[in-house]
């Protein structure tokens, strides 16, 4: 279940009359949990309370008590030896009047009445698995809203399947957002009186539901009228109370879709909701999944957090902002430049979605001025902060248009706060015609022609907020000498999961800059659109998948960026993109800083630490910029390793285990010509396969095996059908693997070519001779064993996670560039003797576990305790080899590796260059 399934069914557990017996296993069903689970507690073998209540193991203890004793009881459930031994994370008291409960991990609270219960469900959320943070968890009101409004837009297209086609959804999601408006109006004194939208429908329209979208068709051509002019427009006098709202909102068609019984009852039952409580910063990203058809069994689950956008608003400008103000103290001039200096400030994210970027920098500037008012003595003065300022770019028409309403709640928000309903009433409607939000692809317009860097000349051709046509950049407005910021998450897509048009947005963008630009994801396209106006002097701030700052992106993408004279002037790295779902992707993200202005302080943000360093590089550490690219041999003292065999067999070559026995049972000289096969999920998971290995010479001798004969013709057939010219010259040799990269004579150190992200070192394995690699697998053939020490190793690991990138969220291993761009120091024999040891004791240390498999051994979370004690020594051994101690921190280790990589590249490029002009 998800955020908004929890809490109607908590809302409608609260709305039954009481049962005190029933109550327990209604309130954890509520919660998700399954018939079968319910069914093992109300028999008593899972219901471990000792108080007569019900007590789940690792979730909740609740007692149902007598009246008036909800305080003592809860204090019995936990002082409760059950709840100790169960690890109940909460327990509940609740009499049918009064409703208790406490976190006992957290020792947060809640005491209410009982009907009011379900406006707390956010406290409980995690009984459901999911994982939340306190915005969203206090914000019951944003969840039960959304919810509320997908009902009744599910319920609408119902009876109106014509409003969810391409061509009406525009309608049907404008419909929502003049619905929105409505509901929020009539709650904050906006309309003249409280509910008068919601209980003008009941009364004016039939409760047969008939005529609903003719009364609030009239509604909205009233709030788009001028009063002066409503007789003449036949407005009825029912309507005539509601104010004339202008702005675009109720402009165009005042179509409304028809309401069947229940649609008009959702509605009445939404207007009836505290819209005073509504949230902007959050609400408008949950609400965009009402209207997008694949987003909606997710629903509740789609928001920025405010502390994940603030770790791009406040180093971007907001902190220097806060630290002006402090700094200006009660100096009653340089608060009045700081207050200007804010009144043109602009903030631009071209990636909107439903705006929580702007809502939040708009919130938080406000905070500022009011305080630089209070010390001014000028509280009540009106803000110099325009909407305007905030500009958007969204490339879907309703999250756009829930940006523009989320902007103008969140203004009338702050103007209550800071001036006082009466004063943000008096100026509230009509709303400004202003346009801030441009609805159009940002990788195709001009950013420019959306944000201006100063002065006047870029106008609105028409007058309405809430119909940009696409593509329509045009706006009114003058901001002579401010500041601008560019900030916001933009989308994640790999190169191999977009589409033409992705691909050739991308393409528009980097096609003159570079040859590569096919291999970028999707993201980059923000990246390069910024380098065409960084020169113009504004900073930019985006949220970033990590892949930007890792394999091939490493040197393709920043190659550009840092030779567009553009640094990274702040970075957050690798945190994990907070949602309330345990069921939704966790995404591993940065947020990078950039800007085109040298010099100044540059600071990197780790586990909430600030530390101020002199330059960033590509990786997000301290440090210069790093060439890296992959390199054909190793620049340290290091064997060279090759990618595996490949067949090109079309399988004939190969066989299971079961196939092997069977063929060896009835040719015990096939043995002679089979050999294990090894790729990467053999390696790790232990499922061995074989193949049929032949040298020239013994061809004939192997086509005497019937199975072996039949086998290598269809290898011949399977090889001159193919289109590649290559494979079809082959097709002579079908004893042969087409591309033998090498074979040991003694042993083989294999390396998975893709691994888990879960284990905390990388496969690798030795392999006896007799076996083969396969070209899903790497390989360094009859090396000594202390190779296997530095690629068994943490150092090896954060650097491959680093250089090589990943294949979705797994580690993705490569030979050119991470093997042989990985930087070792000079060792000693002795240095190189004990790293053998530490490969031996590792090994040893999975002997002892036999049969169990690398995956079963590298398990994080079961990982034996002499294996991990074998590769901590193995860790301490390789780097003090390195720096004379342990290393802190992965990203000490990171600042290590670079700048040895630096040193010993600069070393290898002079060998090379001295080593050409000896040729010449």
């Amino acid at each position: 279940m998800n955020a908004v399934e929890i809490e109607q069914a908590v809302s409608d557990l609260a709305g039954q009359p009481f049962d005190g017996e029933e109550f327990p296993f209604a309130f954890l069903t509520a919660f998700g949990n399954k018939d079968a689970t319910i069914r093992r507690l109300r028999t008593g073998g899972y219901n471990k309370s000792d108080l007569g209540g019900v007590l789940q193991t690792n979730n909740i203890h609740i007692k149902v008590c007598p009246t008036g004793t909800v305080g003592e009881t809860l204090r019995a459930l936990k002082a409760s030896p059950a709840t100790t031994r169960a690890k109940a994370k909460f327990i509940l008291a609740t009499d049918g009047h009064d409703f208790q409960a406490e976190n006992l991990i957290e020792g947060e609270t809640v005491a209410c009445d009982y009907k009011d219960f379900p406006d707390h469900f956010g406290f409980f959320l995690a009984l459901a698995g999911i994982t939340t943070v306190r915005q969203i968890r206090e914000s019951a009101f944003d969840i039960k809203a959304t919810g509320r409004l997908n009902r009744l837009y599910v319920e609408l297209l119902k009876d109106n399947p014509d409003w969810g086609m391409a061509a009406r959804r525009p309608d049907m999601n404008h419909f929502m957002a003049r619905l929105i408006f409505c509901f929020f109006a009539e709650d904050t004194d906006i309309f003249p009186k409280p509910d008068l939208f919601t209980d003008t429908v009941a009364q004016m329209s039939a409760r047969d539901s008939s005529d609903t979208h003719q009364v609030i068709g009239e509604l909205f051509r009233a709030m788009n009228t001028k009063i002066a002019d409503r007789d003449a427009a036949g407005i009825p006098r029912w309507a005539n109370q509601f104010p004339y709202v202008n702005g675009g909102l109720f402009s165009d068609s005042v179509d409304v879709p028809r309401f069947s019984r229940i649609a008009r009852t959702y509605l009445i039952h939404i207007g009836n909701l505290d819209w005073k409580k509504i949230n902007p910063d959050i609400f408008g990203s949950m609400i965009q999944a009402v209207a997008e058809d694949e987003e909606r069994g997710a629903l509740g689950m789609h928001y920025t957090s405010v502390p994940n956008i603030l770790k791009v608003l406040n180093p971007l400008f907001l902190d220097d902002l806060r630290a002006k103000l402090a700094e200006a103290g009660d100096n009653s001039r340089m608060l009045l430049n700081l207050r200007r200096r804010m009144a043109r400030i602009r903030v631009f994210d071209p990636a909107c979605g439903s705006g929580n970027f702007l809502v939040i920098a708009y919130k938080e500037m406000r905070k500022i001025e009011a305080e630089i008012n209070k010390r001014r003595s000028e509280s009540d003065r009106r803000s110099e902060i325009p909407l305007t300022n905030f500009r958007g770019i969204e490339l879907r028409d309703f999250p756009a248009e829930i940006a523009r309403l989320a902007l103008i709640i969140a203004e009338y928000q702050c103007d209550v706060l800071y001036r006082g309903q009466k004063e943000a009433l008096k100026e509230f409607l009509p709303l400004d015609a202003m346009n801030w939000i441009i609805c159009g692809n940002a990788l195709r317009l001009d950013w420019l022609s959306v944000c201006p860097p100063g002065g006047t000349g870029v106008k609105l051709n028409a007058d309405d907020l809430f119909h940009t046509p696409l593509d329509q950049a045009q706006i009114d407005f003058e901001n002579e000498g401010g500041e601008t910021y560019i900030c916001g998450n933009p989308p994640y897509l790999g190169y191999n999961r977009q589409s033409s048009n992705q691909k050739s947005d991308l393409e528009a963008i980097f096609s003159f800059r570079t040859k590569n630009w096919r291999s970028l994801d999707y993201i980059s396209g923000w990246f390069g659109k910024y380098l065409d106006i960084a020169h113009r002097g504004f900073d930019a701030a985006f949220v970033s998948t990590n892949s930007i700052c890792q394999g091939e992106h490493a040197a393709i993408l920043w190659s550009m960026i840092f030779g567009a004279e553009v640094e990274i002037f702040f970075a957050v790295p690798n945190f994990r993109w907070a949602n309330n779902a345990s069921n939704n992707a966790v995404v591993t993200v940065s947020v990078i800083g950039l800007t085109s202005k040298s010099g100044g302080e540059k600071c990197i943000y780790l586990d909430g630490h600030k530390k101020s360093v002199k330059r960033i590089n590509q990786y997000l550490i301290e440090g210069e910029p790093v060439p890296m690219a992959a390199a054909s041999r190793p620049i340290s003292k290091l064997p060279q390793m090759l990618l595996g065999n490949m067949p090109k067999d079309g399988g004939n070559l190969i066989l299971s285990r079961d196939e092997a026995a069977a063929l060896r049972a009835e040719h015990p000289s096939a043995s002679d010509f089979l050999c294990g096969f090894y790729g990467s999920q053999e390696l790790i998971n232990g499922s061995l396969r074989y193949c049929i290995w032949i040298n020239d010479d013994f061809v004939e001798a192997a086509k005497a095996i019937p199975q072996i004969r039949s086998r290598l013709k269809a290898v011949a057939e399977m090889r001159l059908a193919s289109p590649a010219k290559s494979t079809r010259d082959f097709a002579t040799r079908s004893h042969r693997f087409k591309q033998i990269q090498g074979v040991a004579t003694n042993h083989t150190v294999a390396v998975p070519s893709v691994s888990s992200e879960r284990r905390e070192y990388l496969p690798v394995d030795i392999l006896p001779s007799r076996n083969i690699v396969s070209s899903l697998a790497f390989a360094l053939y009859d090396v000594p064993l202390w190779n296997m020490a530095l690629i068994a190793s943490r150092l090896h690991l954060v650097w491959i996670a680093t250089v090589c990138g990943k294949l979705e969220t797994r580690y993705r291993y490569s030979n050119t560039l991470g093997w042989n761009t990985f930087p070792v120091p000079s060792m000693t024999e002795k240095n190189r003797l004990d790293l053998t040891r530490c490969a031996e004791d590792i090994l040893l240390a999975r002997q002892a576990h036999f049969p169990a498999t690398i995956a079963d051994l590298y398990d994080p979370d079961d990982m034996p305790i002499n294996l991990r004690e074998a590769h901590d020594r193995n860790d301490e051994v390789l780097e003090r080899i390195y720096i004379g101690r342990r290393f802190r921190n992965d990203t000490e280790r990171l600042e290590k590796l670079f700048e040895l990589y630096n040193r010993l590249r600069s070393d290898s490029v002079a060998k090379d260059k001295q080593k050409s002009e000896a040729s010449a």
